[in-house]
């Protein structure tokens, strides 16, 4: 872990020395990784045929506010947001390459804290970070991650591949990180009101530390290799678990039918936004940032779904002239929309 106490400014330990310091803390345990950070470039050398990379950037004021986000957090969640990309491929995250842009308001110590946040999610999912650059901002803190992977050719999954009728399948459930973003930023403003005032946070550990802190869905890929599925289409629900659907759909030129009843919920996000007074299934289907998996699969593998951990069959494809509709609870169908709560997207 990174252990420096002492508060010392960027600008008196300079970028080489920065990378190099941190970089010490990181060590390659992939057999791909040949070479990481210390050289010009990384020298990957894949043990499979497929290697698949998605690039994610984050930028302080547009995509997080640390006001109430802790940088060994943020760090986590910069990671998971890359790395999930990958397991939406039906592919095993390897390597990692990180840029980060920071003003001079970070100390060594907060950018240590940055790091160890993405050391806690890299050691625990075997991910080699095998790039690192570092450079000033007039604008805060930039965060941008390039995430590697490796699949078999017969074991990657794209979205374009769901089949008429299949079973819609869902990792997890919805709309617990758009709740607990709800209630920060609702603490924030009482704090900016009155700044003796505490958080009333009791009870609600579960919707902070799914905006908060949020896990890579590595496990799923896995148990689908241990169930002997292998998902028509799959995709990353990082903008809500309605455009997710409605992107394999288009995708895959289909209609779906979801269904309410099937979404699943948490208890604790159902009753925080009942308190809100906000309809649960309407931020499930559009909060973003739940990064679950939605992957179809064909009926004939209903059993074997069956046999994974917080899978839920939530729904079926169907011919693209009936279009994608949700079944809701009172059994009503009405076409299926994306709102997009996610903010400031592009």
């Amino acid at each position: 872990m990174l252990t420096n106490k002492t508060h010392i400014e960027l600008e008196h330990l300079g970028k080489y020395k920065l990378i190099a310091h941190l970089s010490e803390y990181f060590q390659l345990k992939n057999n791909s990784s040949r070479l990481g950070i210390g050289d010009d470039a990384a020298v990957i050398a894949p043990a499979k045929p497929n290697v698949v990379m998605a690039s994610k950037l984050i930028q302080e004021h547009i995509h997080f506010d640390l006001a109430y986000f802790p940088l060994k957090h943020l760090g986590y969640k910069a990671i998971t947001i890359a790395v999930s990309d990958i397991a939406a491929m039906n592919a095993r995250p390897t390597q990692i390459g990180v840029l980060l842009a920071v003003s001079n308001r970070f100390s060594l110590e907060a950018v240590e804290e940055l790091m160890t946040g993405m050391q806690f999610c890299c050691t625990r999912y075997d991910i080699d970070l095998v790039g690192l650059d570092i450079t000033s901002s007039h604008t805060g803190l930039s965060i941008a991650v390039n995430a590697l992977g490796e699949v078999s050719p017969e074991q990657l999954t794209t979205r374009n591949g769901a089949q008429e009728r299949d079973l819609i399948c869902a990792s997890g459930d919805f709309g617990a990180a758009y709740t607990g973003l709800l209630i920060l930023e609702r603490e924030k403003k009482v704090f900016e009101v009155n700044p003796k005032q505490q958080p009333d946070l009791t009870g609600l550990d579960y919707v902070l530390e799914r905006q908060l802190k949020p896990e890579p869905r590595v496990d799923v890929v896995h148990d689908l290799v241990k169930c002997g599925i292998r998902p028509n289409a799959m995709i990353n629900v990082s903008e809500g678990l309605a455009a997710a659907v409605l992107q394999i759909c288009q995708a895959s030129n289909l209609g779906c039918e979801l269904y309410e009843t099937k979404i699943p919920v948490d208890a604790v996000t159902f009753e925080t936004l009942k308190s809100l007074n906000i309809v649960a299934t309407t931020v499930a289907l559009n909060g973003g940032e739940d990064y679950e998996l939605l992957f179809t699969v064909p009926q004939a593998d209903f059993d074997k779904v069956r046999q994974m951990e917080n899978v839920a069959v939530i729904g079926y494809t169907q011919e693209s002239a009936a279009g994608c509709n949700l079944i809701t609870n009172d059994h009503r169908s009405i076409a299926l929309r994306a709102q997009g709560f996610e903010q400031n997207e592009l």
